[in-house]
């Protein structure tokens, strides 16, 4: 197994990035390999700083870098030897197994789409988040941000890519779709949601349980949660504030605890023919190893082929 790394993406990269390849480094057992694609120099450097030896990792030398600021598609296409656009023809061409970065989320995304491509039967792939239960289980949000604009029967399929996501990576057993409304009766909602509900309802590949208001989004009351990108990344945008605000004004609460993105990485892009990562592009050392080791258990779980196996 091969996990591919982009260390020159993020905020703070690539000190961040290689920091956090040290700590993934320690997670990985025998037969198991990280690849660092970006600057070599800059990568042995960091490493040789922080007395740990170069061998243990394999690297991609490239010096051009996709901002946070570029035209996903068109930096994509024009920069062929940036460390995204290398990290995805290693995967696609197989020589990586999975690939994370914490850089252009739009460009991981076109980038996904435009090498791998999304598995047959997949109409739109989906972005996942952790959505934190005061039970202490987590649940998935999907879709977090790659389908601004969705039809309705985009949202069934979302259904089924969080259910297997959750069953295979997180080991839930028979997951709890819901669906993301104004209202728990069947009939609420904008007219996509009325016109979703009834094809998640007579969908044969999850588990659904109905229509959860935003006011039980932390209560447990489903495993997979499912809305379009746009509700999606709002949700997840002020999601994350709680940790802020909380560790701003000095609360200690394990609950609001749970809403520090660190501990989960990045949201893996799900729908496409390989194990994609997306990080947080303010992402810390922690988050980068996290990135790094939920890459390795998508691999792990096999999750692809169970996708392609249920859109068949």
């Amino acid at each position: 197994m091969k996990i591919g790394l982009d260390t020159m993406g993020g905020d703070f990269a690539p000190q961040a990035t290689v920091l956090g390849a040290i700590a993934a480094y320690k997670s990985f057992s025998s037969g198991q390999q990280l690849v660092l694609i970006g600057d070599k120099e800059q990568t042995v450097n960091i490493l040789q700083e922080n007395n740990f030896n170069p061998d243990h990792f394999e690297y991609v030398h490239t010096t051009e870098v996709i901002g946070m600021g570029e035209h996903p598609a068109k930096a994509v296409v024009q920069k062929p030897d940036s460390s995204i656009s290398l990290g995805f023809k290693m995967l696609k061409e197989g020589t990586i197994d999975a690939f994370s970065s914490a850089g252009n989320s739009g460009a991981m995304l076109v980038g996904a789409v435009l090498s791998v491509k999304t598995i047959p039967g997949v109409l739109r792939p989906a972005i996942t988040s952790i959505m934190p239960q005061l039970s202490g289980a987590l649940g998935i949000l999907v879709d977090v941000g790659a389908n601004a604009d969705c039809k309705p029967e985009f949202m069934p399929q979302f259904g089924a890519l969080g259910s297997l996501f959750a069953q295979h990576v997180y080991n839930v057993h028979n997951p709890r779709v819901a669906l993301v409304n104004i209202g728990e009766e069947e009939g609420k909602g904008n007219v996509l949601c009325q016109a979703a509900y009834p094809l998640m309802k007579e969908s044969k590949l999850f588990n659904f349980v109905g229509n959860v208001e935003g006011r039980g989004l932390f209560y447990d009351n489903a495993d997979v949660l499912v809305c379009d990108g746009f509700t999606g990344n709002v949700i997840l945008k002020f999601a994350e504030t709680f940790y802020e605000v909380t560790h701003e004004k000095g609360i200690n609460d394990s609950f609001f605890k749970l809403f520090n993105y660190e501990q989960y990485g990045g949201s893996p892009i799900l729908g496409v023919n390989a194990p994609v990562v997306v990080g947080h592009g303010i992402s810390s050392p922690e988050a980068i190893k996290n990135m790094v080791l939920i890459s390795k258990k998508m691999v792990e779980s096999a999750l692809v082929d169970k996708i392609k196996l249920a859109f068949q």
